[in-house]
């Protein structure tokens, strides 16, 4: 009768152990993971209180792709300097993801306030929100024309856009209180490779992009009083890159996962080859380009998750590099 007895006491010694232990691991775990998500939180409130306390402030509006994704809007991306924004690319849900960066704190963004607009380059996913930039802005008070400045074939655009919304123009404009009669309209610039924007706050200055087929894309330079930033547009891997950043504070790049493209059927691998950059390739040009921040967007992750993507980029690349999501600000 002891031996069962014996047994069973050790049993219950070792259940006692382990559920000691097993509270003390839960402990030191929970723990753990506090404080990863405290060190995470700690590292994001940084980032935004640095960017807060600049005269720079960037916002991702849209770092999505022609994929309907509904957490990500189309391609675009805010730099707001003295409370003055200046917008790259017009993805769908611009304005209104602008909105929101306004209702979170950020000033320049209320939609009156949009009065420039750099397009990269004419593909839909970073137009089809331009019509959005052009008219409501204007019937939210907007009073001068916009500025925009995009490759050839930027005119033509507005005049079709123009053209389509022009009964909606003409009846907004004779109704009683309506808007400007000029705010609906785009000073359109279509320019070249260098420098295309100057004022008292910021130099603009575009560059060639290789992007399949597309005759002219550029990808831009933009120099503030106390930050320089690189915004790729889509590309495929372009050395001039790196000579743009050339250490620069934030470099905003474009990227597919390398995991996930080797699941993409031959066909389409050809185009996005052509279209786009691979994270090797990305972690090569970060290397080459030295930026104090890279900022990946238009994720293309065929599949993959967000932390795989990071990895193949970290693997190639020592510097700091974050995924964006919309709305983020650096």
């Amino acid at each position: 009768m002891k031996v069962p007895t014996t047994i069973g006491h050790s049993r219950a010694r070792r259940t006692l152990v382990s559920f000691r232990m097993g509270r003390a691991i839960g402990r030191v775990g929970v723990a753990l993971v506090l404080a990863a998500g405290a060190a995470a939180m700690t590292a994001a409130m940084a980032s935004v209180a640095v960017a807060q306390s600049s005269r720079t402030r960037i916002v991702m509006l849209g770092t999505g792709t022609p994929i309907p994704d509904p957490e990500r809007s189309g391609p675009a991306v805010a730099v707001v300097v003295d409370s003055v924004a200046y917008l790259f690319d017009a993805g769908a849900g611009v304005v209104r993801r602008a909105a929101a960066a306004s209702r979170n704190g950020v000033p320049g963004l209320n939609a009156p306030a949009l009065g420039r607009l750099f397009l990269t380059h004419l593909h839909s996913d970073h137009t089809l929100g331009l019509a959005d930039v052009l008219f409501t802005p204007w019937i939210q008070g907007r009073e001068a024309p916009l500025e925009l400045y995009g490759p050839p074939g930027t005119r033509r655009m507005v005049h079709g856009l123009l053209d389509a919304w022009d009964e909606d123009i003409h009846e907004r404009i004779a109704s009683s209180g309506g808007p400007s009669a000029e705010g609906y309209r785009a000073n359109v610039h279509e320019i070249v490779p260098g420098v295309v924007y100057k004022d008292a706050r910021v130099t603009v200055k575009a560059f060639a992009m290789p992007h399949s087929a597309w005759k002219y894309a550029y990808g831009y330079r933009i120099e503030t009083p106390d930050r320089t930033i690189v915004i790729s547009g889509d590309g495929r891997p372009n050395d001039d890159v790196a000579a743009q950043c050339h250490g620069c504070d934030v470099l905003i790049h474009e990227v597919y996962s390398d995991a996930g493209f080797a699941r993409v059927p031959a066909a389409r691998q050809a185009y996005h080859a052509q279209a786009h950059t691979s994270a090797a390739r990305l972690a090569a040009i970060a290397t080459a380009a030295r930026p104090g921040l890279l900022v990946l967007y238009h994720q293309l992750y065929f599949g993959a998750s967000d932390e795989q993507l990071l990895a193949e980029v970290r693997a190639g690349f020592a510097g700091r590099v974050v995924s964006a999501r919309d709305l983020q600000e650096f």
